[in-house]
């Protein structure tokens, strides 16, 4: 089983590792679902030599971005790329909550050779097109899909069918990683019930 680590400083960091955490998801401002975090906050958590996904977000809100914001996007990946980030977790969508393939297929071109994850913006993709949604972004080269499921203010348990519908479409394309009110003490029962082998969340391993 691998726990992801959501941090927003890297004070717990290793802390987290000590407790079993096996990969790190970098951002900034958690209150907000997580944003980019600045150059000296990366440049930091790479001399820890632990593994790292960074979060590329340009501001709170939803996840349907202006030509500008994608371009920054765009420039934060490269940036964080010179500085030897090699993974890096985003979503953008339509504003009919659609996947912003062109957008998408740009960031992913930034990317390049590295590892592509795509976040929670994946839950608010309308029920009805999330399952065609996982087969393009399977296809279009994304490693992992970060769901909850639905609003975070429901349990894990309250999507439990549409869940085993998503891991089940996944099956020998992508990996899903679940997240969401995963903690220490629920993680082993989630992971048995949803048959996953990745978790992710602020409070995965203590």
């Amino acid at each position: 089983m691998l726990y992801e680590f959501c941090a927003e400083s890297l004070e717990a960091l290793p802390r987290a590792l000590a407790a079993g955490a096996g990969r790190v998801e970098l951002c900034d401002d958690l209150s907000v679902g997580g944003l980019t975090p600045g150059p000296a906050m990366i440049q930091e958590a790479l001399t820890l030599g632990l593994p790292l996904v960074l979060m590329i977000r340009p501001r709170a809100g939803n996840f349907v971005y202006s030509g500008a914001e994608v371009e920054l996007m765009v420039a934060q990946i490269k940036q964080a790329k010179e500085m030897g980030v090699s993974s890096f977790v985003f979503g953008v969508l339509l504003e009919d909550g659609s996947l912003d393939q062109e957008n998408l297929y740009r960031l992913l071109a930034e990317v390049g050779d590295g590892e592509a994850v795509f976040h929670m913006a994946f839950d608010q993709i309308p029920w009805e097109q999330r399952l065609e949604a996982l087969d393009w972004i399977a296809q279009a080269g994304f490693q992992r899909i970060l769901t909850h499921g639905g609003p975070l203010e429901q349990d894990l348990y309250t999507y439990a069918d549409y869940l085993d519908r998503i891991i089940a479409r996944a099956a020998g394309k992508i990996d899903i990683i679940l997240g969401g009110g995963i903690t220490l003490d629920n993680r082993d029962q989630i992971a048995q019930r949803f048959g996953v082998t990745q978790l992710h969340g602020t409070r995965i391993v203590g």
